[in-house]
């Protein structure tokens, strides 16, 4: 028996189960992309297939919607591979492990890609049953949204006719989405110098920190384990005399980093007293700080024994640790448009030494343009005082706000009548592919919409089971009124 069998919408759920069975992270897309190919060609259904793995699947309107225009479906095929310690799976080749909580799927140890699997499989379902009523189809399947939204900047959309655009990419039930930040990526590189050190050697770890993703939860003052792994070894730094061998902190730059480590090398094991000392110092002054948002937060110390390594010149840790402790992260600037509303921010997602470079790879977002160019200028700044390089790229606009849309009156009415509740029109801090696609069609009316997810971005991340139902039906029945 499929987990997902016993689930309603019961096409909606199989169709997920099987994407999730498909490994499918960011830049890790062929497979999903064909399987999606294959599934139009099986029903008949016109499709385009590009050389980057997006996909578009059209779909003759059902009797009665010949007339009509044609609405756009529109979601990401690529997923945040984030997982556990312990957690023994390969993300390029291996599908997930799900179970059901209750009202909750998730998987096992792993994020579970419901940002943006929920979508496809919406999408699938609604393509695979003609006994729905609605006007032309064209369904959009984009990748490598998680890492830059380089799908929807690639597409060719140029022969789509239709002008209504539902991006179901959003995780809040009955929050309409109509306008969302834009953003780029950073990525500083310092060049180090290194040299042979005999001596003992010790992981500093930075651990159980919540994460999150870092548009939607960047405002929750969330520990950043790189940023604080570079307080952790300045402070050290300032009663312990050691080297720096490795340090290597996150896996995605739209993730809050969860876990950092360092292994550091000292000549002689004269100062572990005093390291333990100061390391659980910091334990306890950390565990303070983040008792509401990082509870579980926990700074370790563990003995490796003495070895040969390759360690950074002291000139190059100094030019290290400077730089993660003067760069900047988290929210910058607060909107005085919209009351609780995140500007500007970026987030330090992944962090690597390597034997002649630190690299650390930023998210930035805004939704005013200057401030993030402004941002990522300061970065860049900081890096190139350091004798480095910031190579920016991945950069897409803000996505803005519509005044008079027929779409999103629609979208509300349909809401109000199914669920005697009225739909809240909010604006997000983190990046959507409307505003791209927004620039590739002109006059294009989108509106962002999806059920209760939790936690996205992190092993814990859940989609709530009632609410994936209501928003079938909320589709279904949008797509039925869609008839003038």
């Amino acid at each position: 028996m499929r987990v997902c069998e016993q689930l309603e919408p019961k096409k909606v759920f199989a169709f997920f189960e099987e994407l999730c069975q498909i490994p499918h992270g960011s830049r890790n897309t062929k497979q999903i992309s064909d399987y999606c190919a294959a599934f139009a060609k099986a029903r008949d259904l016109k499709y385009i297939q590009d050389p980057d793995n997006n996909v578009i699947i059209f779909k003759d309107a059902s009797k009665g919607y010949e007339q009509e225009e044609p609405v756009i479906i529109q979601g990401h095929l690529d997923m945040v591979c984030e997982k556990d310690n312990g957690v023994d799976i390969d993300f390029e080749k291996q599908g997930l492990d799900l179970y059901v909580d209750g009202d909750l799927l998730k998987a096992k140890g792993t994020t579970l890609g419901g940002d943006d699997g929920i979508a496809i499989a919406y999408a699938l379902a609604i393509l695979d049953d003609d006994s729905l009523a609605h006007p032309p189809l064209e369904v959009i399947f984009t990748v490598d949204e998680e890492i830059g939204m380089l799908g929807a900047e690639t597409i060719d959309v140029s022969m789509l006719k239709g002008k209504k655009l539902l991006n179901i990419d959003s995780e809040e039930e009955g929050i309409f989405l109509t306008s969302c930040a834009g953003g780029l990526q950073a990525n500083c590189k310092i060049p180090v110098s290194r040299t042979d050190m005999e001596g003992i050697c010790y992981e500093i770890k930075v651990t159980g920190l919540m994460g999150g993703h870092s548009g939607v939860e960047i405002h929750k003052e969330r520990g950043n384990a790189i940023v604080l792994l570079g307080r952790v070894l300045t402070s050290l730094s300032n009663q312990v005399c050691f080297a720096i061998e490795q340090m290597e902190g996150g896996l995605k730059d739209n993730a809050i980093p969860r876990e950092s480590r360092a292994v550091i090398v000292l000549e002689s094991d004269q100062s572990e007293q005093e390291l333990y000392a100061q390391v659980e110092a910091l334990d306890q002054d950390l565990k303070k700080e983040y008792r509401i948002s990082d509870p579980q937060i926990t700074i370790q110390c563990q003995k490796l024994g003495q070895e040969k390594k390759s360690v950074l010149h002291t000139s190059s840790a100094t030019k290290v640790l400077f730089f993660l402790r003067m760069m900047p992260n988290g929210v910058q600037h607060m909107s005085m448009d919209i009351e609780g509303l995140v500007e500007t921010s970026l987030n330090a997602g992944i962090m690597k030494l390597s034997e002649d470079q630190l690299s650390t790879c930023f998210a930035l977002r805004s939704s005013v343009t200057s401030r993030k160019y402004e941002l990522a200028d300061q970065l860049a700044f900081l890096t190139e005082f350091l004798g480095g390089e910031a190579v920016i790229g991945g950069d897409y606009p803000a996505w803005e706000f519509k005044a008079d849309s027929s779409l999103r009156e629609l979208m509300a009415e349909t809401y109000r009548d199914l669920f005697q509740e009225e739909p809240k029109i909010q604006a997000i801090h983190a990046g959507l592919e409307c505003g791209i696609l927004s620039g590739k069609i002109p006059d294009l009316d989108c509106v962002s919409f999806g059920p209760n997810m939790y936690d996205i971005h992190t092993p814990k991340e859940r989609l709530s089971i009632s609410s994936a139902e209501r928003t079938w039906k909320f589709i279904v029945e949008f797509l039925k009124r869609s008839k003038k």
